[in-house]
């Protein structure tokens, strides 16, 4: 009887550890995750391509489960995007290039008011990146963006427009990636 009772143990034990994470390319994404005193729960994930080559796996992270893309761009709700490098081609440079395109397409080309705080985020990816790098970028009300590179915070950045816009590289009408902004929106 001990015997059956210790293999339902280590069955249930072996199922729940797996329910606390989603597959999403290879990398196993936490089904929850707590930023500050925000507990977010994923919302989708994806792969970001380029070329048929896999860069990072993105998963995005809400209060409140949604796949309306404008609401979450306009929402004063805790939220998060992990992005989990699979790839030896991303490096700082290629990051800052990507990072910067993906604020001139959320914002139509309107990134002047916004300059200074992007300037800071891209500090944020000057160390090296390696493949298995992960970068935790969270909004955090009433603190801001708060912006984690493998579980070390790099800094803040306040502000509801810099966030939309921030948000907006992967959410918005001209995402970084189509197929992930799908996967991240559940879709």
């Amino acid at each position: 009887m001990n015997k059956i009772a210790f293999i339902l143990a280590v069955v249930f034990a072996v199922n729940f550890s797996f329910a606390q994470t989603k597959e999403v390319g290879g990398i196993d994404l936490p089904t929850s995750e707590t930023f500050g005193e925000h507990k977010v729960t994923l919302n989708g994930a994806g792969i970001r391509e380029k070329l048929w080559l896999d860069l990072y796996v993105g998963g995005l992270y809400l209060t409140n489960k949604s796949s309306n893309a404008n609401e979450i761009l306009n929402s004063d709700e805790a939220m998060a995007v992990k992005l989990h490098i699979v790839s030896k081609l991303v490096s700082s440079s290629k990051m800052i290039d990507a990072v910067e395109e993906g604020f001139e397409n959320s914002t139509d080309g309107k990134v002047g008011p916004l300059k200074s705080k992007i300037d800071q985020f891209i500090g944020f990816f000057k160390e090296e990146i390696k493949k298995g790098d992960v970068f935790d970028i969270t909004y955090q009300p009433g603190k801001g963006v708060v912006s984690y590179k493998n579980g070390e915070e790099k800094g803040t950045i306040k502000g509801a427009d810099f966030k939309k816009a921030l948000f907006g590289i992967w959410l918005s009408n001209r995402p970084a990636d189509d197929d992930l902004k799908e996967g991240m929106l559940g879709k």
